[in-house]
């Protein structure tokens, strides 16, 4: 699986600790991690909690990674602005158990955490666990097991829905506000990484136009 790391400007400076705790649980487990950034509060691109959510469903939505941790202070900013794109399902994990109930129950794709609020003594070990709870074995099977059909029919349902209340990722890439999105796709290590992996050629296409403007 291919998991993105994403850090907006409040928390920038704690990004190699981010990065260094999910790394450390995911790789073994065969996962691949590519370190969006922002990487210091001194980065060129200074990304705000609102284009973390607009690269998460970048991402997702062209298949450049299956999977995306971000975050903010509080987690929730960053939450809900994954949220109003299409394709995402960002569930706010706060400790282990937030991660192993998202993953059986909700089984989304992106988890937003709080990277201010909480963050004391030993909170690359509350990474690493969470980390370890939302990555380890199978996702989606649900909790309690003897729920786990209706809340598969849930999570189709709400695709379903989300898949009505949103235009497509090409429409919002194209409406979006060209600024807020060259900047947001202007990070030092985004064209290495997400130009390799990216799946979705017609996405790919425009953000190169996006880029050379």
């Amino acid at each position: 699986m291919k998991i993105a790391l994403i850090n907006e400007n409040s928390q920038a400076a704690k990004n190699e600790v981010i990065f260094n705790a999910l790394k450390a649980v995911a790789e073994p487990m065969g996962h691949t991690v590519y370190n969006y950034g922002m990487y210091s509060p001194e980065d060129k691109t200074q990304l705000t909690y609102v284009m973390n959510g607009l690269l998460t469903a970048i991402l997702l939505n062209s298949k450049a990674a299956d999977f995306v941790v971000t975050g903010c202070g509080t987690g929730m900013g960053a939450m809900l602005a994954a949220n109003s794109f299409p394709g995402v399902q960002c569930g706010l994990v706060i400790d282990p158990t937030d991660a192993f109930l998202f993953g059986q129950i909700n089984d989304g794709n992106a988890i937003s955490m709080p990277y201010a609020k909480g963050f004391g003594w030993a909170a690359e070990l509350n990474l690493q666990d969470v980390y370890r709870k939302l990555f380890e074995g199978e996702r989606g099977l649900g909790y309690p097991r003897e729920r786990a059909a209706i809340m598969a029919k849930n999570r189709g349902i709400l695709s379903q829905v989300k898949e009505v209340t949103h235009q497509d990722m090409l429409t919002i890439l194209k409406n979006i506000d060209q600024d807020l999105l060259k900047t947001a796709i202007s990070g030092e290590k985004f064209q290495e990484y997400f130009f390799a992996n990216c799946q979705d050629a017609v996405i790919a296409d425009y953000l190169k136009t996006v880029l050379a403007a």
